[in-house]
């Protein structure tokens, strides 16, 4: 277990739903990785990197809906500025994509 944080900490991470929108390989990258611009609806578009091209194909991604919190810095990674955070079950050096079981209007938060 982690630190333990209080319900006020929690309250400041801004978790919402997005569709993927644009998938391309992120050549640049240390690791290998996909750049995905991501629509969260009213919160306009979103760039993130993620490492989950083990498990994921970029048509596996297009048009897939994902939990992402949108109020990080932003992230600079090589040449690529990474304004949210994809959110993913990690394990075996594999992350897992955390997505909802039906689809939600883009922006949705979740809470």
């Amino acid at each position: 277990m982690t630190t333990t944080i209080s319900f006020e900490d929690f309250s400041k991470i801004d978790l919402r739903i997005g569709t993927i929108i644009e998938v391309s390989n992120f050549e640049e990258a240390h690791k290998p990785a996909y750049k995905l611009t991501i629509d969260f609806g009213d919160l306009g578009i979103k760039k993130s990197s993620a490492q989950i091209t083990s498990l994921y194909s970029e048509q596996d991604l297009l048009n897939k809906q994902i939990v992402a919190n949108v109020n990080f810095c932003n992230k600079q990674i090589a040449n690529y500025s990474s304004q949210c955070l994809v959110l993913g079950a990690s394990g075996d050096s594999k992350v897992i994509l955390l997505c909802p079981e039906d689809s939600v209007p883009n922006g949705t938060s979740v809470s």
